[in-house]
């Protein structure tokens, strides 16, 4: 299933898409597409069904859509988990995931503005596949099993200020903005997912491309990523997890490097979850 969130913010309710492409609303069953929803199977079954069966109302396709889960838990990043992004800013590959945390409170909508940091000169866009968890994980023991833990996978983009890492003892300070995690449009469940190792990631910014890639470049697949987190935290249904991102943000760039602008339009698509796109505007007061 396609699952979304639409409305104005704070006050969305639960959708997904039917075979038609049709929104349609979901509130008769479930009060919020959340980690609540993600770890109750037969519930979710009982939405394909209803889904399938037609007959649910339709929601007006002007509407916002906001992020397709509730806020999470917990927002967990992984930095260089990408061959060809650790070899084009220089990076050697870290022998165990390198791993930080992010507010709940950066996650938003798929159309939503990106709010640059006052007095930014260098946020950075970082398309990535995200990993929202379905079943409480803790000290799995194999990848295959972590793999069954996940609620569902949308398109992110990990939003970075690069001057809140340089020198920093940890990535936490240029990565907990307001509005940096937008996500969706949509929650894809696994069961639409065939390979999440074999989906390709795109970027662009003002219409020119500048991040293509594919999660087999991972160094750490998903269902390892998983195996690893679980060892350091429980996860939680509801719980986000960034996967990192391929080659192509601007720090890897030659000088002038392409920080976003007021203005700059960001496209982020992931094959199969949906494309976002994001408007970067003005120094945020």
């Amino acid at each position: 299933m396609k699952l979304l969130r639409v409305g104005a913010k704070g006050s969305e309710k639960p959708a997904a898409i039917d075979d038609s492409g049709v929104i349609r609303d979901l509130s008769a069953f479930v009060a919020d597409i959340d980690g609540q929803l993600l770890g109750d199977r037969s519930t979710l079954a009982t939405v394909q069904r209803a889904l399938a069966n037609g007959g649910l109302p339709e929601v007006d396709a002007a509407q916002r859509i906001g992020a397709p889960i509730a806020r999470p838990g917990k927002v967990i990043g992984v930095g260089l988990n990408y061959t060809d992004h650790a070899a084009a800013i220089g990076a050697a590959i870290p022998e165990r995931p390198v791993v930080f945390l992010k507010p709940g409170t950066t996650v938003s909508g798929p159309y939503d503005a990106i709010e640059i940091p006052r007095g930014s000169q260098a946020t950075d866009h970082e398309v990535e596949l995200g990993v929202v968890i379905g079943q409480h994980l803790r000290d799995c023991p194999d990848p295959a099993t972590a793999l069954g833990a996940v609620g569902g996978y949308v398109t992110a983009n990990d939003v970075t200020e690069r001057n809140g890492i340089a020198g920093e003892p940890t990535w936490v300070k240029g990565k907990s903005y307001d509005t940096f995690t937008p996500i969706g449009p949509w929650l894809v469940t696994p069961d639409e997912v065939a390979e999440p190792q074999s989906l390709s990631l795109q970027l662009w910014v003002n219409g020119e491309r500048r991040q293509e890639g594919t999660t087999g470049n991972m160094v750490a697949g998903v269902g390892e990523l998983l195996v690893y987190l679980s060892s350091l935290m429980t996860l939680e249904p509801g719980d986000l997890v960034l996967t990192g991102t391929p080659a192509g943000v601007a720090v890897s760039r030659p000088e002038p490097k392409p920080y976003l602008r007021d203005g700059d339009v960001v496209v982020a698509e992931v094959a199969g979850l949906g494309r976002q796109q994001t408007l970067a505007t003005g120094m945020r007061g």
